[in-house]
């Protein structure tokens, strides 16, 4: 294997990507530095159809350990990594996944730009072996463009599994460019990917024997091409790509001409003579037959003839069980009638196993963080720390840090690898596709519906996905939307009230299984408000039509346990928690301060609940409930506990568990009447902190900031207005 080493990651999402030979670094428009170590080092294109594996290759070479998961558009922002081979070096940009070269979507334009602007030396393209037709459309157009290009067919071990056979010898000759098999995540093969692109790149140029096939148009677009290509190619600094460009504004992309003013400043204005023999072109084509639209299409069909006359004989399959499991599997995952039953199923069961299995967990790290208390209290006292210090720093800001450890940690080291597997398991696009009439009703994108299964993670990180919706209009609807479903933080304040209130003397296994019965309804109407705000925004400030997308249903894949669960806990619970616990530290020290200086007959925490005690009653509540809510503003995780202290008048977070904790709620005037009203305002209020920041960072506007943390408040107010009205005239 050759000697690997890794450079660096960029998060930057760029527009356009420039790096010409020989240079040490290029700056891009966007802001992406790609760096060269030495001169003689090779910038190599890594593109490729979403989940192809394209970014498992790019890990195993690089050493980096970019999140690879099983649903289109994982790879939204641009990363590069260097590695190095027999002293040669390369550096490899991970471009998004992409169909076509004629973009849809800003990460589409973004792998466009690079590959016909960047300049890249090289361009590896990976393959899926079992959808290698589909796959051949973004080959073909990329080897118009650089002929310096390797073909990897990937996934060759779920292509045996159901018994497909590639030839790739054939491939490679009919295609006239060299072809790779291997399978990414088995490691297989991928020692023969840089001596294969050293080979291919120290020519000179293509040999006899590998002549890169090129694309056959219809005769009419080949007879435009032949009269614009010498024009164009005065105008070109790379004559090689006349051709390709041609074709292009041909097709009438908007996107691509807007990109060849900007990178070679070729517009009617600068190249008349060009624009107008198009313009002459394009109208004796729409005097024939058909018209200017059935030329078009004719274009568009010219790569799947291609690619389909590539693959004759190329794939065999020799047993077509696997291929009718899986329409098998897609019939009950999809159907109208089975689809939603089954969704709800499993997450009732990813539910019960969260709720039944964090539960000891979460007891044994508060008792071990209890024990700590105690000798680093003593600790700090023999030291001889001033005891109002001691209270400050123990009972403030290590008593929250440790309840948002012990209640968070549990669950989601149970919720993200249980989640992490149905993702690599290739069941989310289901999801999707089930809820994507829905979301297309609210006038929104059915790619919605993944990122509001990311917020039951982490709101945060829900927001951060909107990137793969491509149109701003509904990125932003999911963005301001997203907070409508409970994340990690809030299910201990929901599993909470719903065990002590509303599931009765049910206990055991019967008790958990009804508990999440109750936390799917809850969720089940989170959703449904969610289409119902984004009806509202699509139908107000947002209007719009809602754009078609192309969701692709992979195949499924059994999940690999290990990587899994590695992965689901550095890359989320770890990350998520870290997160939690930087905003719990000073959000303790701030509940020490109000819940220990004292004003009057009362500490300022007292004299906040009893002010908004009024508001809190007409949403079914109390002050302290709300107290607890707008306090728990930096972490929703600290919400209860800040709800428990306040009604035990104490200084400091207090635990209380089981029977004691609701004897402490009756006794402070709660019915289930007061439980169902926190638990809606609970799925229903602001935002927290990190959420908030991150719909900032991702907008790069306080106004829709601002509009994220009132949509949902106003809901969650209308909707406990509206129950605790309604218990006070039916009881």
């Amino acid at each position: 294997m050759p000697k690997l080493s890794s450079l660096t990651v960029s998060s930057e999402r760029t527009a356009n990507l420039k790096v010409k030979p020989g240079q040490s670094q290029a700056l891009s428009d966007g802001g992406l530095f790609v760096r060269r170590r030495q001169p003689s080092d090779y910038v190599i294109a890594l593109a490729g159809n979403p989940n192809v594996g394209k970014s498992t290759v790019f890990n195993h070479l690089t050493g980096l350990h970019q999140h690879t998961g099983n649903w289109p558009g994982k790879t939204v922002a641009n990363a590069q990594g260097y590695c190095q081979a027999d002293g040669q070096g390369y550096i490899f940009v991970d471009l998004p996944g992409s169909y076509s070269l004629a973009a849809r979507s800003a990460e589409e334009a973004l792998a466009r730009d690079f590959i016909c602007f960047g300049h890249p030396d090289a361009a590896v393209v990976v393959c899926d072996a079992g959808c290698l037709q589909r796959n051949l459309n973004l080959v073909l157009q990329i080897m118009e463009v650089i002929p310096h290009t390797l073909v990897c067919v990937n996934l060759l071990d779920e292509a045996a599994k159901k018994k497909l056979k590639v030839d790739l010898a054939l491939l490679q000759q009919r295609l006239g460019v060299p072809v790779l098999g291997m399978a990414a995540r088995q490691g297989q093969g991928l020692e023969q990917l840089l001596p294969q692109l050293n080979r291919l790149l120290k020519q000179q140029g293509p040999t006899a024997a590998m002549v890169p096939l090129r694309v056959a148009y219809p005769a009419a677009a080949e007879a435009a091409i032949a009269k614009l290509q010498p024009i164009a190619a005065r105008y070109l600094t790379e004559p090689g790509m006349a051709r390709f460009i041609c074709a292009r504004l041909l097709d009438g992309d908007s996107s691509f001409s807007q990109a060849l003013e900007e990178q070679f400043n070729l517009s009617p204005a600068s190249a008349p003579e060009l624009f107008d023999l198009l313009a002459s072109l394009k109208a004796d084509i729409s005097r024939e037959p058909g018209g200017w639209e059935a030329f078009q299409d004719s274009m568009a069909a010219a790569f799947v003839r291609q690619a389909a006359r590539l693959c004759q004989g190329v794939t065999q399959q020799s047993d077509h069980r696997a291929l009718a499991r899986d329409r098998r599997l897609d019939w009950w995952f999809t159907s109208k009638w089975t689809g939603f039953p089954i969704m709800l199923l499993l997450l009732l069961l990813l539910f019960w196993l969260t709720i039944s299995g964090a539960n000891v967990p979460s007891q044994l790290l508060s008792q071990g963080f209890g024990w700590l208390e105690l000798r680093l209290a003593a600790g700090l006292s023999r030291l001889g720390v001033s005891a109002w210090l001691i209270d400050l720093l123990i009972h403030g800001v290590y008593n929250v840090m440790t309840w948002v450890i012990s209640v968070m940690l549990p669950p989601m080291a149970i919720f993200f690898p249980l989640f992490t597997l149905l993702e690599d398991y290739g069941y989310l696009p289901r999801i999707a596709f089930n809820l994507d009439r829905s979301f297309q009703k609210a006038r929104a994108c059915g790619k919605q519906a993944l990122t509001m299964c990311m917020g039951f993670g982490c709101n945060a990180a829900g927001v951060t996905g909107c990137r793969i919706i491509d149109s701003p209009r509904e990125r932003l609807i999911a963005i301001l939307t997203n907070n409508f479903v409970p994340c990690n933080g809030r299910f201990p304040t929901l599993i909470a009230l719903i065990t002590l209130f509303l599931i009765g003397s049910a206990s055991g296994w019967q008790g958990s299984l009804l508990g999440a019965l109750l936390l799917v309804a809850v969720i089940v109407l989170g959703v449904m408000l969610t289409l119902l705000a984004s009806r509202l925004l699509s139908g107000t400030v947002l209007k719009g039509v809602p754009s078609s997308f192309t969701l692709e249903l992979p195949p499924y894949r059994r999940p690999q346990f290990g990587r899994v669960i590695g992965r689901s806990m550095i890359d989320r619970t770890l990350k998520v928690l870290g997160r939690a616990v930087v905003v719990a530290a000073p959000a303790g020290l701030l509940i020490w301060i109000l819940a220990n200086i004292r004003l009057g007959t009362g500490t300022l925490l007292q004299h906040m609940t009893a002010f908004l005690d009024p508001m809190g009653r007409a949403l079914g509540m109390d002050g302290t409930i709300l107290s607890g809510f707008i306090l728990g503003f930096p972490a929703n995780e600290i919400v209860m506990p800040i709800i428990v202290m306040t009604y035990l008048a104490q200084g400091h977070l207090t635990e209380l568990s089981g029977s004691a904790l609701a004897q402490l709620f009756v006794q402070n005037g709660w019915t289930w009447v007061t439980a169902v009203c926190t638990i809606l305002f609970s799925l229903l209020h602001w935002p927290c902190a990190t959420a908030c920041l991150t719909v900032h960072k991702e907008t790069q506007s306080w106004k829709w900031t601002l509009l994220s943390f009132a949509l949902p408040t106003a809901f969650g107010l209308l909707v406990c207005f509206t129950v605790a009205r309604l218990a006070a005239w039916l009881l």
